[in-house]
C-alpha cells in the first residue's frame, strides 16, 4: 500500500498543480484581453478642407451739416477672437479586426451614430479610460489661457452652460446621462440652437484643469446646417485670436461610431 499511496498522492498534486496553472492563465487571458477590447474613439482622418470668414459690411454713409445733430441706431457685427467652428459630414465602418488592422467583417454606416471629438491632446495623450464632463468651476482658469476676459460675452461660460439638455451619449464605455454635462447648441438652419440639433459637450480627461475635449453628438439623420446645407455634425473650439496674436493651434480629432 506504501507506494501505491504515494503514486496516488503525487496524481492528486499534480492534478491540483494544474487546476492552478489553468486558473492564473484564464484570469490573465481574461484580464488582458479584457483591457484591449474596452472602445475608445479612433483618430479621424479628413478630407475636403475649406476655411472662411465672414466679411465686413461695407460702411453706409451719412451727410453732416453744421450746426445739426442726428441720432443714429447702429447695428454691426465683428468675428470672434475665442472660437474656431468645424461642421461636415461623417462616413465610416464598424469593424472586427486584429491589432494588425486586418479585418474579420465590417458593417458599413450609411447615417452613423456617435460621437466627433476635438482635443489639442494628441494620440496616446488623452486618457479615455478617466474622461469626465469639464468641471465649468475652472472655466476661468480656461478663459485665462486662451485671453478671454470674464466680461467678454464670448466667454467659456457664456458659450457652454451646464443647464442645457444634450442628449445621452457613450464616451469609451462612460455613460453620459441627459443635460449632465456643460454644453451648447450649435445654430441650424433656424439660425439658433436647438435641442437635438448639433449639440456639443465639453469633456475633459482631468489630467490638468484646463484640459478640455469638445465633443459633438452626431445625429442618425442629417440635420440642415448653418448655411442650408445637411451635416452630421457642426461643432466650435477654443483659439486665441486676441490682439496680434495670428498663432494657429493645431486640433487633433477622433471618432467614435455605434
Amino acid at each position: 500500500m506504501g507506494p501505491g499511496y504515494k503514486i496516488l498522492k503525487m496524481e492528486d498534486k499534480n492534478r491540483t498543480s494544474w487546476i492552478y496553472f489553468s486558473f492564473f492563465v484564464a484570469l490573465a487571458f481574461l484580464l488582458y484581453f479584457g483591457a484591449v477590447i474596452a472602445v475608445e474613439p479612433f483618430g479621424a482622418n479628413y478630407t475636403n478642407e475649406i476655411s472662411s470668414t465672414a466679411q465686413p459690411d461695407a460702411p453706409q454713409s451719412i451727410p453732416a451739416q453744421a450746426g445739426n445733430v442726428t441720432q443714429l441706431d447702429i447695428f454691426g457685427y465683428t468675428t470672434t477672437q475665442s472660437w474656431q467652428g468645424y461642421y461636415g459630414n461623417v462616413t465610416g465602418t464598424i469593424i472586427l479586426a486584429d491589432s494588425y488592422d486586418k479585418v474579420l467583417y465590417n458593417w458599413s454606416l450609411a447615417a452613423p451614430e456617435g460621437e466627433v471629438y476635438a482635443s489639442v491632446n494628441g494620440s496616446g495623450e488623452i486618457d479615455w479610460g478617466n474622461v469626465a464632463c469639464f468641471n465649468m468651476d475652472n472655466h476661468l482658469a480656461l478663459e485665462t489661457l486662451y485671453n478671454i476676459s470674464t466680461d467678454d460675452v464670448d466667454g467659456v461660460n457664456e458659450t457652454f452652460k451646464t443647464g442645457n439638455s444634450h442628449d445621452p451619449f457613450y464616451t469609451a464605455g462612460a455613460f453620459f446621462d441627459t443635460g449632465t454635462c456643460a454644453s451648447t447648441q450649435i445654430f441650424d438652419a433656424s439660425g439658433q440652437g436647438n435641442d437635438n440639433s448639433f449639440e456639443e459637450v465639453l469633456l475633459t480627461d482631468a489630467s490638468s484643469p484646463v484640459q478640455t475635449i469638445f465633443a459633438s453628438l452626431l445625429e442618425e439623420e442629417d440635420i440642415v446646417g448653418f448655411d442650408g446645407n445637411y451635416y452630421d455634425f457642426e461643432m466650435i473650439v477654443l483659439e486665441n485670436g486676441h490682439g496680434t496674436d495670428t498663432a494657429m493651434t493645431p486640433y487633433y480629432f477622433y471618432v467614435e461610431l455605434q
